[in-house]
């Protein structure tokens, strides 16, 4: 099994070179760091990727979560984890100092994640999850659920989830059914159904604590109807002890990857007796929830990712090894056969995992910054970072997961039928980067949530935004030598997906919204093949700026490599947005006309 899963000097290259994330340290909130704090919590991350999580990354997954008929029985690692993302400060390392967090940029936070999930993607969530629905207490929670459930979450001993699907309402949260009736405690009964529950309960936590959506009885119908609530596995009660709170784990999913977390179904009120804490106000739960949404997403993209990378440097590894065949022109079957990595069409498929996967990274770098810019900005220019965030995070979300696909894939091909098989490691990760483009909104939602109302949202500001950065690169782009045919390129790329996106906003502005929605999975998959080259054009841009002339050899083949990389990216991928816009400005509405019962045989 290879023991590189990502590349340190590109991580670095991304987050200073790149992205320039130490310009966040001239921020208040960011003053307690510097450069060498930085490259200290990298180094510390990357020890426990490489010393704990990496050598745990197959047997999670041969040895899977097991229902025991009342909790989910996993691996023992989980808890040693948990202790220590609660005791190195990771759970609440992003938490403002009044909430006793350590105010990390999410940019260098989210670059730790990346080393993590890279390293065992199963094993990272747990402290992740964690961190989302503490995060949500501080904000909207009263004093009281911050000290009984927040301050124990943040420890590591207790487990913390998002509990919002259920069986008949999966996507379509406006059908979320679990009630919640008020009682004179000041509680609620909770009583319902909830599926699909990452880390939704297992013997590896002393409690688990749910932020969970219910509707209140006589509460609004559809998702304004919706309010937050803490529901515990085990309450406190008047003694000071614990008791169980009536929330049963009734069963446990085998997966086809991310074997290592459990997928729980819940169900609450079994006995009428399960007790909910209201988060805020009544009928504001999916309100508060979308205060987690963009960073949510935003992990998604930085998990597939991450899996992408640990395949790349697997595949790379192998195919460096693997002696097999000759030189085309080699006719002398006697001669010594040469490593595969010698061959084109692997060199191609390297090419294209790098292409996606360090052009993803790119983007998750970028997001993370906004993210971070968000919190320390004002007024417009606080506006600016928020629709721009907001309009990106779609594709965050899935470019890294659709692609990730592929790009795990390639990976498998390069081992030839040994990636086939479960003695290496790549046939894992294709596994399990299949999640990413379903969980936390699948792909479908993700186009229509870019196309409906990321691109129509305040007459068009995000896009106009987007176009300004992208045209930003370009102009600089233009004016480095070597550099000035990509510009030209990304500038007819721009161009079209403009000319593409108008095109459906004309369908729109004559009422037909399911035409104009039938494709929105293409527009989001042509925007982000425009995404990730603008990524690798400032990549490119950042590259002309740290040659000096004095690089070491190593320094110049990661250039050479990265310029390559570029290329092909240009020249094989971001073509295909060609073929895209020619479906999307067709508007027969083909998939529209089509019938359920055209299906049958």
């Amino acid at each position: 099994m290879a023991e590189k899963f990502f590349s340190e000097k590109n991580l670095k290259f991304t987050l200073y070179d790149v992205h320039k994330v130490e310009d966040l340290l001239k921020h208040d909130r960011f003053g307690d760091y510097n450069r060498e704090s930085f490259d200290m919590i990298l180094d510390t991350a990357k020890n426990i990727g490489s010393g704990f999580m990496y050598p745990l990354y197959s047997e999670m997954d041969k040895n899977a979560p097991e229902y025991t008929g009342t909790t989910i029985k996993v691996n023992p690692a989980v808890r040693q984890y948990m202790n220590t993302s609660g005791e190195g400060g990771w759970i609440n390392a992003m938490f403002p100092a009044e909430h006793g967090g350590q105010q990390m940029p999410l940019s260098l936070f989210n670059a730790c994640m990346f080393i993590f999930a890279s390293a065992n993607y199963s094993l990272s969530v747990y402290p992740g999850l964690t961190t989302g629905a503490a995060s949500l207490i501080y904000n909207y929670g009263s004093e009281s659920l911050i000290k009984d459930y927040a301050e124990k979450m943040v420890t590591g001993k207790w487990q913390g989830t998002m509990a919002l699907t259920e069986p008949e309402a999966g996507s379509s949260l406006s059908d979320v059914k679990t009630s919640a009736e008020p009682m004179p405690g000041g509680y609620f009964h909770i009583k319902g159904q909830k599926t699909f529950i990452s880390a939704g309960d297992h013997d590896n936590a002393d409690n688990i604590i749910h932020l969970m959506l219910a509707r209140v009885k006589g509460a609004p119908a559809g998702v304004k109807g919706l309010s937050l609530f803490v529901v515990p596995k085990y309450r406190p009660a008047d003694s000071g002890e614990l008791e169980f709170n009536d929330v049963n784990c009734a069963g446990c999913y085998h997966k086809m990857g991310y074997r290592g977390a459990p997928i729980a179904q819940l169900s609450m009120g079994e006995v009428d007796d399960c007790r909910g804490y209201l988060v805020g106000e009544q009928n504001l739960g999916l309100t508060y929830m979308f205060r987690m949404m963009n960073e949510a997403r935003i992990n998604v993209g930085l998990g597939a990712t991450a899996i992408s990378s640990a395949a790349y440097y697997a595949s790379l590894e192998y195919t460096r090894e693997r002696l097999q065949g000759r030189k085309i022109d080699e006719k002398n079957p006697l001669n010594t056969q040469i490593p595969i990595i010698e061959h084109a069409d692997i060199k191609r498929m390297l090419l294209q995992q790098r292409a996606i996967f360090e052009g993803s990274l790119s983007l998750m770098v970028y997001a993370g910054k906004l993210v971070d810019l968000t919190t320390v900005t004002e007024g417009e220019e606080r506006e600016i970072y928020e629709l721009l965030l907001d309009f990106l995070t779609p594709i965050v979300k899935t470019y890294p997961s659709e692609m990730g696909i592929t790009s795990t894939s390639q990976a498998i091909q390069c081992l030839g039928g040994y990636g086939y098989s479960s003695e290496f490691p790549v046939e894992q990760y294709m596994r399990d980067v299949r999640i990413h483009p379903i969980h936390e909104g699948t792909t479908g939602i993700q186009g229509m949530d870019l196309l409906g109302r990321k691109v129509t949202m305040k007459k068009g500001a995000a896009v106009k935004i987007f176009l300004e950065e992208i045209q930003n690169a370009i102009d600089e782009a233009a004016g480095i030598s070597g550099m000035e045919s990509s510009a030209s390129d990304l500038a007819n790329a721009a161009a079209l997906w403009k000319d593409t996106t108008y095109s459906l906003l004309g369908i729109a502005a004559k009422g037909e919204i399911d035409l104009f929605l039938a494709d929105a999975t293409l527009y989001l998959e042509l925007s982000g093949i425009l995404c990730i080259a603008w990524q690798w054009l400032l990549q490119g841009i950042a590259l002309s700026k740290t040659d000096s002339g004095e690089n070491s050899d190593s320094d110049k083949n990661f250039s050479k490599g990265k310029m390559f990389t570029l290329n092909y990216f240009y020249q094989y991928e971001l073509p295909k947005i060609h073929g895209l816009a020619l479906r999307l400005k067709n508007s027969d509405g083909l998939t529209l006309k089509m019938k359920p019962e055209f299906f049958e045989d």
